[in-house]
């Protein structure tokens, strides 16, 4: 599983010119499933991303969670975050999970958020053609990969 997190201002998603799905101050979150994953990647990335701590504190220091922060979560499906480009120009998507591998995992994983959240986690809509908007905070942008925890 590999993630893409961004420290928001606000966020938002839009399919089709009609908005689905919105956030203030948190995390943006692009997630990538591969047909490994299981469901401790799933555990993992979702206790990572809470915890990371990416918000200033009152000195100005990244040293508090989104948890901390009050912050929310925008998750948002994205298979291209497992593309491949060895072999010329056109990427290939061949390490990343089908839709219908990826698609349990991606509500299984919203599910883990909010949990740990505490609220609801808003989200695209899985497969469409979304247009996504934010304000990246800092700029703050990370990327994780549970074969690789750093």
């Amino acid at each position: 599983m590999r993630v893409i997190v961004q420290r928001v201002q606000r966020a938002s998603v839009s399919v089709e010119e009609r908005e689905v799905a919105r956030i203030q101050h948190g995390l943006l979150v692009l997630a990538g499933f591969e047909n490994a994953d299981t469901l401790q990647d799933l555990d993992w990335m979702a206790g990572k991303i809470v915890r990371l701590r990416l918000f200033p504190d009152d000195q100005g220091v990244m040293n508090r969670s989104v948890l901390e922060a009050g912050g929310e979560i925008l998750a948002v499906s994205q298979f291209t975050l497992f593309a491949s480009y060895r072999k010329g120009n056109r990427p290939s998507w061949n390490r990343a999970a089908a839709r219908e591998r990826s698609e349990p995992l991606f509500r299984a994983f919203v599910s883990r958020l909010a949990h740990l959240l505490g609220k609801p986690v808003p989200t695209g809509i899985f497969g469409a053609d979304m247009n996504v908007e934010l304000v990246n905070e800092g700029p703050v942008t990370l990327m994780l990969d549970s074969r690789l925890p750093e």
